[in-house]
């Protein structure tokens, strides 16, 4: 399916502030249809972008390196495919090198590429760890994914303290207890 125009996403947005019942051609609103899609650039730049190719380049030179690499932290802001309205919180992610590691930047850029994408969190949670698996395959991934979706925090059942857990394990981090409970006792700091 083709990208619609800039010109026809602007044309939406004053239709929407049309219907929110006010006048796109008011000052404070002429040029927030050309802010609003500026903004929808950056917040869903995960389209244009391909993970499996950020993962590429890796290096083999890691000493016998062979234990647990992790970040903690990663911040996450996506959007709600069901609602648009943001989703904001951290990953907590951990794979296990096989002959081969990959920038630590490189696993935050894949975490950002599904975050700037519409979907649930349920969905990116599992996309990140099965692009980390087809491309670097390492002995395991691991990942946290702790966030608060402002489709629940200000709207609907507007519970703001609420925050929803998603996680995988795959490899050694599925087959180990021990190791699984080591990724926990790491990601508290």
């Amino acid at each position: 399916m083709p990208k619609p125009s800039r010109q026809t996403a602007e044309s939406a947005v004053r239709t929407l502030i049309e219907w929110a019942g006010d006048d796109p051609e008011r000052e404070g609103l002429i040029d927030t249809p050309k802010r609003v899609v500026d903004a929808y650039e950056e917040f869903f730049a995960g389209y244009e972008a391909d993970p499996d190719a950020v993962l590429g380049r890796t290096f083999e030179e890691v000493s016998g390196y062979d234990d647990m690499v992790l970040l903690r932290d990663i911040a996450v802001e996506s959007h709600c495919e069901h609602h648009m309205v943001a989703i904001l919180g951290h990953a907590h992610l951990a794979y296990i090198p096989d002959g081969k590691v990959v920038g630590i930047s490189k696993l935050a850029r894949v975490v950002e590429i599904f975050a700037r994408r519409l979907q649930t969190q349920e969905t990116m949670t599992a996309q990140i760890v099965e692009c980390i698996e087809r491309v670097l395959r390492p002995r395991g991934v691991a990942i946290v994914v702790d966030a608060k979706h402002q489709c629940m925090t200000t709207r609907g059942i507007k519970k703001p303290n609420v925050a929803t857990l998603t996680s995988r394990f795959t490899g050694a981090f599925a087959d180990d207890a021990r190791l699984e409970a080591r990724f926990f006792e790491m990601i508290k700091g």
